[in-house]
């Protein structure tokens, strides 16, 4: 099927914590919004069957609880498949932006996918029911290509999103098409935890996922890009993932992934959206994951090393490193129960100091969570209190088999190029109780080969 992805740059308020009145806010709005009517005749013209647009792309950010307001529209969350806003816009007020949304879906006769604040009001008797009598939800929205609106969700995993609620349960949020089966919808944040975004593609055996992000890069294990495919590859779902595109806040990165091929746009360097189209297959969900049966080599033990072991913070996380010298070598390093291992060949002897780091233990910074990782890093400079810094380039090309003992089974496997690029694997899987990520000489310059493991039960 034919997919599109708009990254888009959107129109901010230039005072988003002032008290403006519904009007205003619409008309901020309305300008992202003919925005996104463009680009989803530019995607329907190029033959697209649905089209994603990014979180908080029409509405913007850093609002307060009362500044967001008159930016929230109205949309019944349990009315799905039931109501189409075009058609019928007079069923319940304030739903302008909705209206909109589903006219340039029938109008293009797409589906489409977009992220909009939403309200929705609420009885004193509610326990959970804020002091405003109203709940205000981070939410997407997908439309059929007669306008129909199929589904809602609303963003579980707030993160510092201070004016919005999360919602009492975890939405379960999937719509059906006629060209590639049910597409399951989260956002964000969302895919870093078990709820819902795992638990929703095991219940429901998804294979494709639209995914509405506004996310910020940290180098070098979280850039959107990197991250978005290591969760492809990892599920073995196709995703259509939508970024905003704001440079100076570092959000950019957005693709139609699959797990063996991607088509991605990662540019801090220029302003303006970036409307993406690609043509890829749809994966039956009959089809099993194959990494159970790759070939490899593991052995269990390296032998005996005198590298020195030194700490570094990466991603705000004390990693334990050793260096990776010379031409090739077989390393090892371990913090608590997981020791990771490293066999290596430089295609070509540079000047840049590598390392391979572990950490073991309970993220704490910009959100909590467990982490297993083994990774393999182009350090900032030639000391090692440089290695786990932010690096975009490397010339490095290098043959690598990285393995560990993992005790979780959700691995996301990390592998980043030069001027933040992706490249894919050769072998990846378990062998007898350890994971291992195989490549004979990157496209490019090394910056991150990685096992980011989830251990979920432990956040």
């Amino acid at each position: 099927y034919v997919a599109a992805v708009y990254e888009h740059e959107s129109i901010l308020s230039p005072t988003p914590a002032a008290l403006v009145e519904r009007r205003s806010a619409l008309e901020l709005m309305g300008r992202n919004l003919d925005i996104y009517e463009q680009q989803v005749l530019a995607a329907a013209r190029q033959g697209a069957q649905i089209i994603v647009f990014p979180e908080d792309g029409i509405h913007g950010f850093n609002f307060t609880r009362s500044s967001i307001y008159p930016y929230l529209d109205f949309v019944p969350h349990s009315h799905s498949g039931k109501w189409n806003p075009c058609r019928e816009p007079y069923l319940f007020n304030d739903t302008e932006v909705v209206q909109r949304l589903s006219c340039m879906a029938l109008k293009n006769k797409i589906f489409l996918v977009a992220n909009l604040g939403t309200k929705q009001p609420c009885e004193r008797t509610d326990p959970r029911c804020p002091s405003d009598g109203r709940y205000q939800f981070n939410t997407n929205v997908a439309f059929a290509a007669d306008g129909t609106l199929l589904a809602t969700y609303r963003k579980h995993n707030l993160y510092f999103e201070y004016a919005l609620d999360t919602p009492p349960e975890p939405d379960y949020s999937f719509f059906d098409t006629p060209f590639a089966g049910k597409f399951g919808m989260f956002t964000c944040f969302d895919i870093l935890f078990f709820e819902p975004a795992v638990n929703l593609i095991r219940q429901y055996n998804l294979k494709q996922i639209v995914y509405p992000a506004a996310w910020m890069n940290q180098l070098p294990l979280l850039s959107a890009v990197e991250f978005q495919q290591a969760f492809a590859t990892a599920f073995n779902v196709n995703i259509l993932a939508a970024n905003i595109h704001h440079p100076t806040l570092g959000m950019t990165g957005s693709g139609i992934y699959t797990p063996v091929k991607s088509f991605i746009y990662h540019n801090m360097e220029s302003y303006g959206g970036k409307l993406i189209v690609a043509e890829i297959p749809v994966i039956s969900t009959d089809y099993k994951t194959n990494l159970e049966k790759t070939p490899g080599r593991v052995s269990e033990k390296v032998k005996e090393q005198s590298l020195p072991s030194f700490y570094a913070e990466m991603m705000y996380d004390n990693f334990t490193f050793v260096p990776v010298w010379g031409e090739k070598g077989e390393v090892q390093v371990c913090a608590s129960t997981l020791c990771c291992y490293l066999n290596y060949r430089r295609a070509v002897l540079t000047d840049e100091l590598y390392a391979l780091g572990v950490f073991d233990g309970l993220h704490t910074v910009h959100g909590t969570y467990y982490v297993q990782a083994c990774a393999l890093v182009k350090c900032g400079g030639l000391s090692f209190s440089s290695c786990g810094q932010e690096v975009t380039d490397a010339t490095a090309l290098i043959d690598f088999q990285l393995w560990g003992n993992m005790s979780t089974s959700y691995i996301f496997p990390l592998l980043l190029t030069s001027g933040i690029t992706l490249d894919f694997a050769d072998h990846m899987g378990w062998k007898n109780n350890y994971y291992f990520l195989s490549k004979n000489r990157t496209s490019s310059g090394l910056l991150t080969a990685a096992l980011y493991g989830r251990w979920y039960e432990k956040d």
